[in-house]
């Protein structure tokens, strides 16, 4: 890896947790799980611009898949070809906000390159969505494991039922060959880095078409599983995040009727990640 994993580059802190300062959430909802709301990207007061010379970036990570999906919408506000574009931008700006306001990091633009450009080991932590559509290439397999064997982190999210798993399953055992998938412990450091990951919150993220009413509707038969992949060396490179869907948590984080405390959730998730890939 290019970058850098100094404890400075964090400065981690949360930043006071101040209710005041993210009191409100969109249309006057209650704030972030009580500490501040994501709500409001677009009704408060604007938020302050990126650095220009950011020391993190969210990295969207493009990949052939096997859909051939086409031009077409893939969010809100969204239009690209490709499952890999799944919630963004929405997503990948709300995360990033959300790193902006809850950490010291100093934090840019988010960026999306693809698997197979050398851009790739600028960055230690990247995202793939929609993994269980994935078909990587000979190339884009290669190159994902060297970055992962460099010291690079992928967070994988919204994949669903074992068809698709068995497709993200056959996936990595390419780019990972010998090195299982796991069941994530309460007792891992990546459970603890930043926030306190319980046993109460091993729960289903749900996405903004499982809400029904006032509440939420899991698709039957998906228990969600919260995994990962370890290098040789026995360092956590792969977050996996089945059945679940952090990324509308995201994506619709400004809006009122997705729950605030499944924003709260996997902002927590994401930040966790992300501290242990620059710290580990």
């Amino acid at each position: 890896m290019r970058i850098s994993r100094q404890a400075g580059w964090l400065a981690v802190g949360l930043l006071g947790f101040a209710a005041a300062a993210f009191s409100q959430r969109f249309g006057g909802r209650g704030g972030f799980g009580g500490f501040g709301g994501f709500g409001g990207f677009r009704s408060e007061a604007p938020e302050s611009e990126f650095s220009p010379n950011a020391e993190f970036h969210f990295l969207r990570v493009e990949y052939s898949d096997y859909t051939g999906r086409g031009f077409g919408g893939v969010s809100r506000r969204g239009r690209a070809f490709g499952w890999w574009a799944q919630d963004w931008p929405d997503a990948d700006e709300h995360f990033t906000k959300g790193v902006q306001r809850l950490t010291r990091m100093n934090v840019g633009d988010p960026q999306h390159v693809s698997l197979t450009d050398e851009k790739l080991f600028d960055y230690p932590w990247i995202y793939a969505t929609q993994t269980g559509y994935w078909n990587l290439s000979d190339q884009e397999t290669a190159h994902l494991r060297e970055y992962l064997l460099r010291g690079g982190f992928l967070m994988t999210d919204d994949f669903w039922e074992q068809q698709e798993y068995g497709v993200f399953q056959d996936t990595m055992n390419r780019v990972l060959p010998g090195q299982p998938i796991t069941d994530i412990g309460l007792d891992d450091s990546v459970m603890h880095v930043l926030y306190d990951i319980q046993a109460k919150d091993l729960t289903f993220i749900p996405g903004s078409r499982h809400l029904c009413g006032r509440g939420i509707c899991q698709p039957p038969g998906t228990q969600p599983a919260w995994q990962a992949m370890y290098d040789p060396k026995n360092r956590m490179v792969v977050a996996v995040n089945f059945n679940t869907d952090i990324g509308d948590a995201w994506e619709f984080a400004d809006v009122p009727y997705y729950p605030e405390a499944m924003t709260t959730l996997a902002y927590r998730y994401g930040i966790n990640y992300l501290m242990y890939s620059i710290t580990h």
